[in-house]
């Protein structure tokens, strides 16, 4: 049994701090005219990427920002998308951009973040950022990968010296955060092991984590067989699951079986309410970070 009761990482607490403690740069760029402003890339009318954007909209609208969706068919063509992306790229209204993903299958989501100006890129998705990243120079941070380390700061958490195991690959979540993790700075300086669908004995080598890390897309999927004693579990999952006793049908729930694990852990992020929030933040605190290399470099 864990030698505490488990904490409930609560992500829109953290979120809420992380925003407060951008206010004071907020203010230094309003002093100097600037109101930091984010351009929103819409394709088509996938529920789940309505929902996240309708949230980002009343993240920035909260904190007095500038934010504008720009809303497009799911049949846009490939050039299309790009000619719009270039002309926000000149539009010096828009200190960031994002591409609300995923994009319809006939789009290349690669070939369109290409597009976007690494000095607009407010999703930390671009390459020259993820190199950036990867060399441990100043870039903007994937929001989630990102936004985890904040959760993991604002908790007391320190991965120094930890072993920490990253189970999904991707390129938005898994494989940033791994880099972020290890690298030899505050907030890193863990061993990482990275696993994904054809990893063997993956309960053996989850079970040897301090940290563990869901990010697989498979709801429910981490039972207590996969987690140490006392270990601390972050969900990145958000998968919508059937429930007739749910007025809209269904309910959200995370990779983790929350209720499964949580008389086993040290600590644990639920679903909704953990990570979610926190990417959100980290997108406001990257419009901030362009904002001011804008005014540096001009």
């Amino acid at each position: 049994m864990p030698s505490n009761q488990a904490k409930i990482i609560d992500g829109k607490e953290i979120a809420g701090k992380v925003r407060n403690s951008l206010a004071p740069r907020i203010n230094e760029l309003k002093k100097k005219g600037i109101i930091p402003g984010l351009a929103v890339v819409l394709v088509g009318d996938d529920p789940a990427s309505q929902s996240y954007v309708r949230m980002k909209e009343k993240a920035f609208a909260k904190m007095e920002l500038y934010s504008e969706t720009f809303r497009f068919p799911a049949d846009i063509s490939q050039a299309k998308l790009g000619e719009i992306i270039t002309e926000l790229n000149r539009n010096d209204r828009f200190h960031g951009i994002l591409v609300q993903l995923p994009l319809p299958e006939h789009l290349n989501e690669l070939d369109t973040i290409l597009q976007i100006s690494p000095a607009k890129d407010a999703d930390g998705l671009h390459p020259v950022s993820l190199g950036k990243m990867m060399l441990g120079t100043d870039a903007p941070l994937p929001c989630t990968p990102h936004g985890i380390l904040m959760l993991l700061k604002y908790s007391g958490i320190d991965p120094e010296g930890k072993h920490v195991v990253v189970i999904g690959r991707s390129n938005i979540v898994g494989k940033p955060i791994a880099n972020l993790l290890f690298r030899k700075k505050p907030l890193g300086n863990a061993t990482v092991t990275l696993c994904h669908s054809r990893t063997r004995n993956l309960p053996d080598i989850c079970r040897q984590a301090d940290i563990l890390i869901a990010a697989i897309g498979r709801p429910q999927f981490i039972t207590r067989e996969y987690v140490k004693t006392d270990a601390v579990v972050i969900d990145v999952g958000v998968n919508r699951v059937e429930d007739a006793t749910a007025s809209r049908g269904y309910r959200l729930v995370g990779d983790v079986d929350f209720d499964d694990v949580i008389g086993k852990v040290s600590a644990i992020t639920p679903v909704p309410g953990g990570v979610g929030p926190m990417t959100i933040s980290m997108l406001v605190a990257n419009t901030v970070y362009l904002a001011e290399k804008s005014v540096r470099h001009t």
